[in-house]
């Protein structure tokens, strides 16, 4: 867990996330503990298994939660038992209580599953997000490659993947971090599908700003 100005960031695995500061904000959880503290937000980035997992977001949605997600996980959503599902596409800013949400771009450039077909294509609409926690502002990539609406987004905190297959590699994160230009990073999927801590040293040597390799819940 890491704190920054009473923000505290917990690391679940690949690309999920808590952030606590009176809110309980879950992030993309994905084969998770159970028994963490219940879901006032829940952000869904895209549909893939291991972002949207019915069992694991049913380990910490209530009837109270609200969820934001991008338009084609609505259907597998609606399974939940929650306050409210809001769809949301690039380029929107909504407010969940007094917490500030921008829903960014997040897209594959070279990463393929087959000649001329990319794992996330533009198109599909695939999310970031940008995150104002009592003041502090914190970047979730989702799912991307180094793409050029990440430029000047200098958030505090910036939850960035590394381990390349599926999204950049540490290589291009570190242009990614460049483009953003964040005060800390926190390097992210790696340790389930593809990846290793490994992925996450190699920006740590190579970035100027601040890097936090956080430790798995366990």
């Amino acid at each position: 867990m890491y704190d920054y100005k009473g923000v505290k960031i917990t690391w679940l695995g690949h690309d999920g996330f808590r952030i606590q500061n009176g809110n309980v904000i879950y992030i993309d959880p994905f084969q998770i503990l159970t028994g963490g503290p219940k879901a006032d937000i829940v952000l869904v980035s895209h549909e893939h298994f291991d972002h949207l997992n019915i069992d694991d977001l049913n380990k910490v949605v209530s009837p109270n939660t609200t969820i934001v997600a991008h338009a084609q996980s609505k259907a597998e959503l609606s399974k939940l038992k929650v306050k409210e599902t809001k769809i949301v596409k690039p380029g929107d800013r909504i407010k969940v209580g007094d917490v500030g949400i921008e829903a960014v771009p997040a897209y594959n450039l070279n990463k393929f599953r087959e000649p001329g077909k990319v794992f996330h294509p533009k198109e599909d609409g695939k999310l970031g997000f940008v995150i104002t926690v009592k003041g502090v502002r914190i970047y979730h990539t989702g799912d991307s490659d180094h793409i050029p609406e990440m430029k000047g987004i200098r958030p505090d905190i910036a939850l960035v993947p590394v381990s390349g297959t599926y999204v950049m590699t540490s290589q291009e994160a570190i242009k990614a971090v460049e483009a953003i230009d964040p005060k800390v990073v926190i390097p992210m999927h790696y340790g389930a599908i593809v990846g290793d801590q490994k992925d996450a040293e190699a920006l740590k040597k190579q970035v100027k700003c601040e890097v936090k390799i956080l430790e798995k819940e366990q």
